[in-house]
């Protein structure tokens, strides 16, 4: 089909913005190497770092990637960009600007000065269990949603459409946004977390928690009642206890 390769295009874009992020957080957002961690009882980052001119700059970068993250997730915005390109490639292009947008964010990412904390021992053990839980978490949660459909490639498939499901079971039991609890887990999850990842680490799950709302007005107005119902179903949004 004509409209293929393009997706394609889409998707491999988005395989490559999602390797660039993981190489920039375990290795250009993390100490360098011949600099010294200080220990987790002397690395409490001072509220200048947090609100520094590079954490300000990142802010911006990421509300840039939020903004049209959120804003074409909008039925009304999907319509719009179905008339100016052809239907089926709607979703493709989404991805392909929501993954040069994510690309640049992890590009341009500024250096905070700082670490937060460094942990050692069972603690760092169970640091890295947590990563590597919130990337296993990530790869089932994304099979159970389709990633064909997400990147844009079924959609110019019609051999390969297929009627939309909501998923409620499996991860989708446990948390509504599953891989927005598999994103905490590893971003948060560093044993060495300096403040250039924590200030990622942050807003970026601040946006994931202000989208959430915006993402299930969309989901009610596609499944109606079936979605209000698995929403009272299960309570937690992306944390469970918390919200």
């Amino acid at each position: 089909m004509p409209h293929l390769p393009f997706a394609w295009f889409a998707t491999a874009a988005f395989g490559a913005s999602l390797g660039l992020f993981l190489y920039c957080y375990l290795f250009v957002f993390g100490p360098a190497p011949s600099a010294s961690i200080p220990a987790l009882s002397s690395s409490v980052p001072a509220l200048s770092a947090i609100v520094s001119a590079p954490s300000l700059v990142n802010l911006a970068l990421f509300t840039a990637f939020a903004l049209h993250h959120s804003v074409f997730a909008r039925t009304g915005v999907k319509d719009a960009v179905k008339r100016s390109v052809p239907a089926p490639l709607e979703r493709a292009v989404y991805t392909l600007v929501a993954s040069l947008l994510f690309a640049l964010v992890c590009w341009w990412w500024q250096p905070v000065e700082g670490v937060a904390w460094t942990l050692t021992g069972v603690w760092r053990l169970l640091g890295y269990g947590a990563q590597l839980a919130g990337l296993v978490l990530t790869v089932l949660g994304a099979r159970a949603l389709d990633v064909w459909e997400l990147a844009g490639v079924r959609q110019v498939s019609p051999a390969s459409q297929r009627a939309v499901v909501l998923k409620t079971d499996g991860l989708y039991g446990f948390v509504r946004h599953p891989l927005y609890f598999a994103w905490i887990l590893f971003v948060f999850g560093s044993p060495e977390m300096t403040m250039t990842r924590l200030s990622f680490a942050i807003i970026s799950t601040v946006y994931l928690a202000a989208a959430i709302p915006f993402e299930e007005r969309s989901l009610i107005e596609t499944f109606g009642p079936e979605y209000a119902s698995y929403q009272r179903k299960v309570r937690w949004r992306m944390l469970p206890g918390i919200y």
